[in-house]
């Protein structure tokens, strides 16, 4: 398993281009799985789900459609993003425990930082409740080619939030009598560091995401994950 951090800014189709070059290179044996920790510029991604009329202002920010699962989410500075490149016939060809297995690792990671992450049934996401609402602070897209699964999560440290405004963050919106919203952890009022974050992250990968059985893969799943 490889980790690489990238200080700089990184362009989402350049992203894309070198999580696809890094699948094939896993699948053929050439290169080790790798947890790509990163952070884009401000953007918004469509993924294989995605509503056009989610995208509430679509001249605010440029937007890509994606392969990825899911539907729009919000990308800027100061939001970590952890593209995760996994060979998942090597962890028991379990599409749904992979994705569980982000859902725990995000939770574990706020854990350790002292904040209560939780998952909501039909919500994809981990949210964070306070004061009578719900509020997301990290998201989810997964794709899969040939057992190889690449994108991953986006957890919100300091980003502006205010970005949001311009899409229906994954389809979900907010009433009058299911308040949700979007967070991170500066407006919960934590001090952490991205190098905190990141951290945690390191530490608690192992016993959520990344270790798992040796075991021949069944059929193949579509490309676009159901995340």
């Amino acid at each position: 398993m490889e980790w690489q951090i990238s200080e700089d800014l990184i362009a989402y189709p350049e992203a894309v281009q070198a999580m696809e070059a890094r699948v094939a290179a896993i699948r053929a044996g050439t290169a080790p799985e790798l947890v790509w920790l990163l952070e884009h510029p401000p953007l918004y991604t469509a993924g294989t789900s995605a509503r056009l009329t989610d995208l509430v202002d679509p001249q605010r920010l440029p937007v890509h459609w994606t392969g990825r699962g899911g539907q729009f989410t919000y990308h800027g500075p100061g939001q970590r993003i952890a593209y995760v490149m996994l060979d998942l016939s090597r962890r028991g060809a379990d599409l749904r425990g992979y994705v569980r297995g982000l859902e725990e690792w995000i939770i574990a990671a706020l854990r350790e930082l002292g904040i209560r992450g939780e998952r909501r049934p039909g919500r994809i996401g981990i949210w964070i409740a306070r004061d009578g609402r719900e509020d997301k602070i990290a998201a989810i897209g997964v794709r899969v080619r040939h057992w190889i699964a690449y994108h991953g999560i986006s957890i919100n440290v300091a980003p502006d939030l205010a970005h949001y405004d311009g899409i229906v963050p994954c389809g979900i919106r907010a009433s009058e009598h299911e308040p949700f919203g979007v967070t991170s952890l500066a407006v919960l009022g934590h001090a952490a560091r991205m190098s905190d974050l990141d951290a945690a992250l390191r530490r608690t990968f192992d016993a959520t995401v990344g270790q798992g059985p040796v075991m021949r893969p069944a059929v193949e799943p579509c490309q676009s994950a159901p995340r």
